[in-house]
């Protein structure tokens, strides 16, 4: 009929309440082996969180002429900070620039770079969404610059132009083959006009980089590489010849205006002088 030692110390352990009526005694004990300890005592600070702990700062941030006001953790670090600055605005943290006396550091705490209640954090950076809205303007005039291009009247309607095309061909102007690319012909490709209406004739020099226009007065040896662009547009009612034209320099005036060239050889000369090579 006695009662074993240990059995009423045993029993004032039991926490009141812990498992409701008829639970089990077991409920509020400690597991075996592990040390008995008692709940944290909450940090009383300003703007300290009594439940969790955790001592919190207050930060007005401020992006985009938006503020926030953020209760934040002091012991977080630069990089949680621009997590929570992510949630509120969208800003992925990559993308920001949180400054705090100078650029936030990612690594520190708030608490190591001295952040006080009421600090002002400043956040510099735009949205995915920010970035397309202002390049979609500038793609919606480019192309609109293209349609008012392509609204212009042909090249071989111009009245510059017209006074070269009026001639009609020449007489010694070389075959044509519409629908057919051909490779560079080994001879000089002749036949055709320049802008003053003079004859003219291109050659190809490969094994020196260069191309030669020569005309009755003089011939000019051009470095492929000081060949910016090439031009060419099938010439109204003769679409089996172009109308082409070497860029020289940053303007017009500087394009180099060739008449009557054969269909057949306009991709060569294009892949040729811009170094492309792929017919040869």
């Amino acid at each position: 009929g006695a009662e074993e030692p240990g059995m009423e110390a045993e029993a004032q352990e039991l926490p009141l309440g812990c498992g409701g009526e008829g639970g089990s005694p077991a409920a509020g004990r400690s597991p075996v082996g592990e040390e008995h300890r008692d709940p944290p005592q909450a940090s009383v600070s300003n703007g300290g969180d009594a439940e969790s702990g955790k001592e919190l700062v207050e930060l007005k941030v401020i992006w985009n002429k938006n503020k926030y006001d953020v209760k934040f953790c002091l012991d977080s670090t630069g990089a949680e900070l621009k997590q929570k600055i992510h949630s509120l605005t969208g800003l992925p943290p990559a993308m920001q620039k949180v400054m705090f006396k100078g650029l936030l550091p990612e690594e520190k705490t708030l608490r190591e770079i001295k952040v006080t209640n009421g600090a002002k954090i400043m956040v510099v950076g735009s949205t995915i969404n920010d970035v397309l809205a202002v390049n979609t303007p500038k793609e919606a005039a480019q192309q609109e610059v293209k349609a008012e291009e392509n609204k212009k009247e042909p090249l071989c309607r111009q009245k510059q132009h017209r006074k070269v095309l009026d001639k009609g061909k020449p007489d010694d102007v070389m075959p044509s083959v519409k629908g057919v690319q051909e490779r560079l012909p080994t001879v000089p490709l002749s036949g055709m006009y320049n802008k003053s209406g003079g004859k003219v004739r291109l050659t190809f020099k490969l094994e020196q980089d260069q191309l030669w226009i020569g005309t009755k007065e003089r011939t000019e040896k051009l470095p492929m590489g000081s060949i910016k662009n090439v031009v060419s547009e099938p010439i109204e009612g003769h679409e089996d010849y172009h109308m082409m034209a070497f860029q020289l320099g940053p303007t017009e005036a500087s394009y180099y205006w060739v008449y009557w060239v054969p269909t057949q050889y306009v991709d060569a000369i294009k892949d040729t002088v811009l170094g492309k090579w792929q017919y040869f």
